[in-house]
């Protein structure tokens, strides 16, 4: 019991340090991507990102990226 009680201690003061490590880092804020008024957000660019392999990406997900805001997904799938 304990060494429990020494480990939740531990892990406290850990997750305190590490909170307080991320505040000094950066202001710990997350950074406003509504875009300009009247738009629906910032815009990605079209293709395979953000750790998405190009063997992963096939035909039908370019089709489908590519006919974005469309409704309708490819007619391939």
């Amino acid at each position: 019991m304990k060494g429990l009680l020494k480990l939740a201690i531990v892990t406290g003061l850990g997750a305190i340090a590490l909170k307080g490590w991320r505040e000094w880092m950066g202001d710990g804020r997350v950074p406003d991507d509504r875009g300009p008024v009247g738009s629906s957000g910032v815009v990605r660019d079209a293709g395979p990102q953000h750790g998405i392999t190009s063997q992963e990406w096939d035909k039908v997900d370019e089709q489908s990226d590519e006919s974005f805001p469309a409704s309708d997904p490819p007619g391939n799938y």
